[in-house]
């Protein structure tokens, strides 16, 4: 399936293109990363792994192009209801590489937990959720070298 949409004056194409993560894709191996990584944090707790949600990669993608657009708006595309289908999102804004985000990112959030309220474990909360079983990485790089990640939950 394919979408495009406005989000001020960005268009945003190739949401939910089918074959994400497929030959060609420069983030492959950094959304296999993630998706691992994650799934290794739940495995510490006993919950069962992510299935990683391939088909909502590239959207994940275009949205981050529009909340780095946005001046560090970390979560602006997803407030503004261009979820991807999602539930749920945690977003590492402009880290300084990609390997940063599973090294760094995630584990600066798993690291909030546990915990019961959302507002200061939110992104523990998200990544070991009992709710949600896809999860699909995103990444855009801006001009400037910074790596833009988000991980969208449903």
């Amino acid at each position: 399936m394919r979408c495009t949409w406005w989000l001020g004056a960005l268009l945003v194409l190739g949401c939910n293109s089918a074959g994400g993560g497929a030959d060609g894709d420069p983030y492959a191996e950094a959304r296999a990363a993630c998706v691992s990584a994650i799934n290794a944090k739940r495995a510490t707790l006993g919950l069962p792994p992510y299935a990683r949600w391939t088909r909502a990669e590239r959207c994940v993608d275009g949205t981050l192009q529009v909340d780095a657009a946005h001046e560090d708006a970390a979560h602006y595309s997803f407030k503004s209801g261009q979820r991807c289908d999602a539930y749920a999102q945690n977003t590492c804004p402009g880290w300084p590489s990609l390997e940063s985000i599973t090294g760094g990112c995630l584990d600066m959030m798993w690291d909030e937990g546990p915990g019961e309220d959302f507002a200061q474990h939110g992104h523990y909360l998200n990544m070991a959720s009992d709710r949600y079983t896809e999860v699909a990485c995103g990444f855009f790089e801006t001009e400037g070298g910074k790596v833009w990640a988000s991980q969208n939950f449903r």
